[in-house]
């Protein structure tokens, strides 16, 4: 019986040993991706908020590409810093609500999932975000808890960070609302100048945000929310989209985590149908945080697309709740369930056997820039400039020792590229290098993408595309077109 269960352990310690080499030899590997390019971008232009996001990530980047250089590692180093951090927070959290075993099944549960390799790897404000959720969490446990009032303070100003991280964080004010107002023995406390002083401390940590949104007309918040509600063009019930989220939620917790989730909820829910009042004040504070951003978005995914990452912040209570149920077997199923996915994921990294058609990807950034510095000599003084969302024209910055402009230049909307105080009026006159992914375009759309440019030039010269190559064959295609004269529509 001893044997088996050495031999057990012995699995389980390669499995961690697996997941751990495997993450590092891919933070080391991994090249840019757009996300971690644009995010820059926003740190190459310092400022009190951004159009897309709040600037944590912002802040962050600038901060370790300052101390280490332009380079594509530091990006990833503060990712996998800031994640590290996370975890370790986290465990500190888990001891809160579990036993000593408990907890560093938790923190095991955690550490196998892919939720942390792509927190990791890709430089995203759900970054700086989960390192500050689960510091908020950590602070009200201390302040309620165990009455320490000072941690109201503490908890006022880590909720703000994590809002100054991603607007998601404004969910923690809502998780505490509800704890407190389910609360019997802690309800007293939603009426106590602690909770005005932690709500208080929340505004004033946020204000560089709505001081942004007002100077620009909100169009942030407008962004992230009539935005969004436009983007559905009515309610429709979509069964592909709910499917879409089980599938990308199951993948990036690993099945074994997220299904068990599911099963211990509907037995937790069922036991005490649904009775709140009189479920333990830990339970209740762990459940608070995380049942209604995870049933809200999974009741949301029947009606509207919602994206791998949003969900993430509730798991850290989630991942802690359901460690007090399942079992060691199930953990160890987790993670070595979790060690196949990440050789499959180095696989797919160093050797690329699946295509990605699509422009999220960490192939062929380098190789584009050096093209584009090569025609950029013939036409010294062309601008450059790209029109397929933002994936271009912000890996370009981050390579090219110029600016690079996006689809502004032809008249539309350009997320933050809109909000850097760039005059395209001084353009006037120049040649311009447009640089296109054409990955997923069909001909009309081609051919519609030139129209749009003839608006702006004299003339449009195709130029010979470029081919990025792996392995002897052609995986990614840009168009590229000379543009003479431009002239700014006013």
């Amino acid at each position: 019986m001893y044997g088996r269960a050495e031999e057990k352990n012995q699995i389980l310690f390669l499995a961690i040993s697996i997941i751990l080499i495997l993450r590092l030899v891919c933070i080391g590997a991994m090249g840019i991706m757009p996300q971690d390019a644009y995010y820059h971008f926003y740190g190459e232009h310092l400022a009190l908020s951004y159009f897309d996001h709040p600037p944590m990530i912002a802040y962050l980047l600038r901060l370790f590409t300052t101390i280490f250089g332009k380079h594509v590692f530091a990006l990833k180093l503060a990712d996998s810093i800031v994640s590290f951090l996370t975890l370790l927070v986290f465990f500190r959290l888990a001891k809160c609500f579990l036993g000593m075993n408990r907890a560093w099944n938790a923190v095991l549960i955690f550490f196998s999932t892919l939720m942390l390799t792509i927190l990791s790897l890709i430089s995203t404000p759900d970054v700086p975000l989960l390192l500050f959720w689960t510091i908020s969490l950590l602070m009200l446990y201390h302040a309620i808890f165990l009455e320490r009032k000072k941690y109201w303070i503490w908890s006022g100003i880590a909720m703000g960070l994590s809002f100054d991280s991603k607007y998601t964080g404004v969910a923690l004010l809502g998780g505490l609302t509800l704890f407190l107002i389910f609360s019997k023995k802690y309800r007293s406390l939603l009426f106590s100048r602690w909770f005005c002083l932690c709500v208080l401390l929340f505004l004033v940590t946020i204000s560089p945000v709505i001081i942004w949104n007002v100077q620009n007309h909100f169009a942030s918040f407008r962004f992230q929310s009539a935005g969004r509600m436009h983007s559905m063009n009515g309610i429709h019930f979509d069964l592909t989209d709910f499917a879409g989220l089980i599938g990308h939620q199951a993948a990036i917790l690993i099945p074994v985590l997220f299904f068990s989730l599911f099963y211990f909820l509907f037995k937790f829910l069922k036991k005490s149908r649904w009775r709140f009042f009189i479920i333990s004040q830990k339970n209740l504070f762990l459940l608070s945080f995380f049942l209604p951003l995870f049933l809200g978005f999974i009741l949301l995914s029947f009606i509207y697309w919602i994206k791998l990452n949003w969900i993430m912040p509730a798991y850290v209570s989630g991942i802690i709740w359901v460690s007090g149920y399942i079992s060691k077997k199930w953990i160890r199923y987790q993670v070595i369930f979790s060690a196949v996915i990440h050789i499959a994921l180095a696989i797919e990294l160093f050797w690329y056997p699946f295509r990605i058609n699509s422009d999220d990807t960490w192939v062929g950034w380098p190789e584009l820039a050096e093209q584009v510095k090569s025609i950029k000599k013939s036409y010294p003084d062309a601008f450059i400039f790209s029109a397929d969302d933002y994936k271009t024209s912000a890996v370009l910055n981050f390579y090219v020792n110029e600016m690079v402009y996006s689809r502004n230049i032809i008249g539309k909307n350009a997320l933050q590229f809109d909000f850097i105080g760039s005059d395209l009026n001084a353009l006037a006159g120049r040649s311009a290098i447009f640089i296109n992914s054409v990955n997923g375009l069909t001909d009309e759309e081609k051919n519609d993408m030139q129209s749009e440019l003839q608006e702006y030039f004299d003339s449009i010269s195709p130029l010979q595309p470029i081919l990025v190559m792996k392995g002897g064959n052609p995986v990614r295609k840009f168009s590229v077109y000379l543009c003479r004269n431009y002239h700014p529509k006013k």
